[in-house]
């Protein structure tokens, strides 16, 4: 891939000898395949959700959850034919759906997996899991081959974004994206088993000291898409053993995440997901490095 311009780096590496900026060379790195129990209920269900987590990411969270796979270090190289094999294999898993998590660096290649995969019998829906920096003309490569997008909503501070991920512009590339998203698919439609089978959710994780953007956040939903919007509004986060800087060194209080809480159902919104406090554990997050 000459000159890769995919993501809103834009950083014209030539991925065929080079790595880009988010880590990522011409062939998606794969670093774990499995029935991912942790996702929203709507996702996970009670057999799981088929998560295919790829390698690489052009965001550089100083939090990340996932900051072993992040850089692009860890994982299998999958071919097109391989990717398509993948989402069969746990379609024979009895997956509810196939979760490809952090694929933007590799849209061409999910692209071409999910419409060979088709051909070959895959029919559980497709959800496209990602961190919102994205390009809305990259994501029109997957208009009709997505089944349902689960983007996050991060921020609205650009002095936030360029402090804690590097990206000052991310609220309004997030923005842009997850209209996008929201125009190819639609409000999230959930069927008699409860589980998503077409439209967007969109995931907040509140950060310590931080309401005020979450805050943001969700007035920027409410003004940009329909109150009926999902939103999965998250008490998750974990301070990583590497982050020191306060308030990102400790958890989200009760108080915060109530207050944020509070928020979202005074402005209107109302499809609210609201987590439990007990998910701000690492058990949550997957092992990359368990090769099983």
């Amino acid at each position: 891939m000459a000159n890769c311009f995919l993501c809103p780096r834009k950083c014209g590496a030539d991925r065929s000898i080079t790595a880009g900026l988010c880590g990522a060379r011409e062939v998606p790195l794969v670093a774990r395949c499995m029935l991912h129990h942790w996702e929203e209920p709507f996702l996970s269900g009670t057999r799981g959700s088929g998560a295919v987590f790829f390698s690489g990411c052009n965001l550089g969270c100083v939090y990340c959850q996932n900051h072993e796979i992040r850089d692009g270090g860890i994982g299998t190289p999958m071919s097109t034919e391989a990717l398509a094999q993948a989402y069969l294999s746990l379609q024979e898993q009895r997956a509810h759906n196939i979760n490809l998590v952090t694929a933007a660096p590799y849209v061409p290649n999910v692209a071409r997996s999910i419409e060979l995969a088709r051909k070959q019998g895959l029919h559980l829906p497709v959800v496209y899991n990602s961190s919102g920096y994205e390009l809305a003309e990259t994501l029109r490569m997957l208009d009709g081959l997505v089944d349902i997008y689960l983007p996050d909503w991060k921020y609205v501070s650009p002095l936030l974004s360029g402090k804690f991920s590097n990206a000052p512009d991310y609220g309004e590339i997030a923005e842009r994206a997850i209209l996008e998203m929201h125009r190819q698919v639609g409000d999230l439609v959930i069927n008699e088993e409860g589980i998503a089978i077409r439209g967007l959710a969109i995931r907040h994780l509140v950060l310590p000291g931080c309401v005020d953007d979450s805050r943001r956040v969700l007035d920027q939903i409410v003004t940009r898409l329909p109150a009926s919007t999902a939103v999965s509004i998250m008490s998750q986060y974990t301070p990583q053993e590497h982050v020191t800087t306060f308030p990102l060194n400790r958890r989200v209080t009760d108080r915060e995440y109530e207050r944020v809480i509070s928020y979202a159902t005074d402005i209107g919104l109302y499809n609210i997901l609201i987590q439990r406090k007990d998910s701000a554990q690492s058990i949550y997050t997957p092992d990359f490095t368990d090769t099983k």
